[in-house]
């Protein structure tokens, strides 16, 4: 699996495992719902101020959502 997939994939197990909608995501994080679609789908990737964004939101590393770790 390509890191754009394992991205999406997290992001997405993440928000579900919390009982979140993307526009619950988008309201806490104030992330447009529309980029977390596109993010979740595989068709954009974030910005490095969004991925970091997520990473302190979740409590998860850059490095995890990215995929380089577990």
């Amino acid at each position: 699996m390509n890191r754009k997939n394992k991205f999406s994939e997290r992001l997405k197990e993440l928000r579900t495992e919390r009982g979140m909608s993307q526009m619950d995501l988008a309201l806490a994080t104030r992330i447009s719902q529309s980029a977390i679609a596109k993010w979740e789908l595989g068709k954009t990737e974030p910005t490095a101020s969004a991925l970091i964004i997520l990473s302190e939101f979740f409590g998860e590393s850059t490095d995890f959502f990215l995929g380089l770790t577990d």
